[in-house]
């Protein structure tokens, strides 16, 4: 039952202040040989109170593999998240054993009557930017009681460092002000309501250089047979390895996640691979700036606002660039 644990990244800390910091620490088991072994928790029996094995030792194995770090990957991951009452049930805004009106107003929304939970929302950026955390923007989302922050962008395992840490810069503000955090993908699953994501933007340099000199031919969708070039053919390389893997994607990118991609809300169904141009209903999308300048990057938009972000970016960056796990 003895867990041992390693430091691995240093922030400051946005509560006590001074020079007091928040240690991010990933988790071993020390063997019998006196080796120590990265924690896997079972799958029944005790997990000590921790609630995931160590993934950032499998993700940082990856991310250090040459050919992954030379083309020095790029994150930006949006996470979303749910607001509720102390009782952890009534989602901010919402009347007790009730619905508000229907989603429209909501998003990006300002007011008393559409937005709900935006004192938290700022003591968690004020935290974050405090702590060192790269949050890029936040925004009221579709449905009520519903917000979003962006990290990033972010290189390699740093990524999967600075969502966990804003996790839990997140869990404590939340306790401040006497409401729960709920990183559920779909909350609320009756009715017209929208689920919760962690779209997962990445490029690496080639996608970025508008200098590009790759060329390839594409297989599937609206490019099928075109010859492209550039960073934009390095995006399409990438995607159309996404898709031929679509299903052990899906089975990593977080618990309950068949609940929100049905095909409605923004998402595609989760047995349902495509991408697009601007397309939000796709699985991945292509920014439509992105498009135009021919160089940029690309949005995963099935992982789940609970998803593991070591195990998310990695496995990325492993699919698009070939790279054993």
């Amino acid at each position: 039952s003895e867990v041992l644990i390693k430091p691995c990244a240093i922030f400051k800390d946005p509560f006590r202040r001074g020079p007091h910091v928040l240690v991010l620490c990933d988790t071993y088991q020390k063997l019998d040989d006196g080796t120590m072994k990265p924690l896997t928790l079972p799958s029944d029996g005790p997990t000590w109170g921790l609630q995931a094995s160590n993934s950032r030792f499998h993700a940082e194995n990856i991310f250090s593999h040459p050919t992954v770090a030379a083309a020095k990957p790029l994150f930006g991951i949006e996470q979303e998240y749910t607001l509720f009452e102390a009782d952890g049930a009534t989602p901010l805004g919402w009347p007790h054993g009730g619905f508000p009106g229907p989603q429209g107003p909501y998003y990006c929304s300002a007011g008393t009557e559409n937005a709900f939970g935006r004192d938290v929302v700022e003591a968690h950026l004020v935290a974050c930017l405090h702590a060192g955390i790269k949050i890029s923007g936040t925004n009221a989302e579709v449905m009520p009681g519903q917000w979003e922050y962006q990290v990033g962008p972010c290189e390699g395992i740093s990524a999967g460092d600075q969502v966990w840490v804003s996790r839990y810069i997140m869990q404590r503000v939340c306790e401040k002000y006497g409401v729960v955090v709920s990183f559920d993908p779909k909350p609320i699953r009756h009715g017209d309501w929208n689920g919760a994501g962690c779209h997962t933007n990445y490029s690496t340099a080639a996608m970025r250089d508008p200098a590009c000199a790759a060329t390839y031919t594409a297989q599937t969708g609206d490019f099928a047979g075109k010859e492209l070039r550039g960073g934009f053919a390095k995006i399409i390389e990438a995607i159309e390895l996404l898709g031929a893997k679509h299903a052990e994607h899906i089975a990593v990118y977080g618990k309950d996640n068949q609940h929100r991609l049905t095909g409605l809300h923004e998402t595609a169904s989760i047995d349902t691979w495509k991408y697009g141009v601007a397309n939000r209903g796709a699985s991945v999308r292509i920014p439509r700036d992105t498009f135009s300048a021919g160089y940029g990057y690309l949005e995963d938009r099935r992982p789940a606002s609970n998803m593991d972000p070591y195990v998310v970016t990695s496995k990325i960056a492993a699919t698009t660039l070939a790279v054993a796990l």
